[in-house]
């Protein structure tokens, strides 16, 4: 399912129109984006949290030469119970 289809979904269901079905849904991304460095959690849906990925070495595919993959910060998501 894409941003689309779940609006359309949300939609159907709410009986919103899909222009203000956008921007609720818009709203909740953006609310997410903004706050996941702290923690969010939706009780019975998951939690996202930022997690720090080490440094590390690996390989290029097509030539088989070692690279190092610099360390760097990762959305982690945790599914709830109700998932």
């Amino acid at each position: 399912m894409n941003k689309g289809q779940l609006i359309s979904e949300v939609a159907k269901k709410t009986r919103l129109t899909k222009k203000d079905t956008a921007n609720a849904v818009n709203a909740i991304v953006e609310t997410i984006k903004k706050n996941v460095k702290n923690g969010v959690t939706l009780v019975g849906f998951g939690t996202f949290k930022v997690s720090r990925r080490k440094a590390r070495t690996g390989r290029n595919p097509q030539t088989g030469e070692k690279i190092k993959i610099k360390a760097k910060n990762v959305v982690k998501f945790k599914p709830g119970k109700g998932l």
